[in-house]
């Protein structure tokens, strides 16, 4: 008697569970719950990967000039890692953009685009071409030091504007290694 009681119990269980289940799924989805995803990127996240790649092949020219013409080997050094640590976060943003369906820019090594707060490409490499020993290397500190400080600028809108978690992510990295090489070309050039 225990058995039929206890079956028809669960009987009951499991018929009120698929009734209850019923009507609650909007049709076409196959009985999975909605789900509401956040998008996966905004405007902001697209314009910061769109306006940093540029920005980062500037700060790679300039950084291959600096391993080729700088006698100082500390500015050869961080030039090489400038190079070494934005060149892989291109390929990342150029991927994003990619995914994302959105235009990526089109310059590439050796084609500099004109950033805020510095002078046009072609004078820069003419004026880095043109000079060479403590000269150069103090040029070359002071344009990347406000090369920089435009990256930074652009990190932080980024945290502040985007909703991508990896782009933000990037931005925040961006940011603080930039301000430590900011800091230690400040340190160099008081040196």
């Amino acid at each position: 008697m225990r058995t039929r009681w206890g079956l028809a119990v669960v009987g009951v269980l499991v018929s009120a569970l698929a009734v209850s289940g019923c009507g609650q799924q909007p049709p076409g989805t196959g009985g999975a719950p909605p789900t509401t995803a956040a998008p996966a990127f905004d405007d902001a996240d697209v314009t910061f990967a769109q306006q940093m790649i540029p920005h980062h092949q500037g700060a790679i020219q300039m950084a291959r000039i600096a391993q080729q013409r700088s006698t100082s080997q500390q500015v050869r050094d961080l030039a090489a890692r400038i190079e070494q640590a934005q060149d892989p976060e291109i390929q990342t943003m150029t991927r994003w953009l990619q995914d994302w369906g959105k235009p990526v820019p089109t310059a590439g090594p050796g084609m500099m685009q004109h950033q805020p707060g510095m002078p046009p490409p072609e004078d820069i490499s003419g004026m880095m071409m043109g000079m060479s020993g403590a000269q150069f290397d103090r040029m070359f500190l002071q344009m990347m030091i406000a090369h920089h400080e435009g990256a930074v600028d652009m990190a932080k809108t980024e945290q502040a504007r985007g909703i991508n978690p990896d782009a933000r992510q990037l931005a925040r990295s961006i940011e603080t290694s930039q301000i430590a090489e900011i800091d230690q070309m400040r340190q160099m050039l008081g040196g």
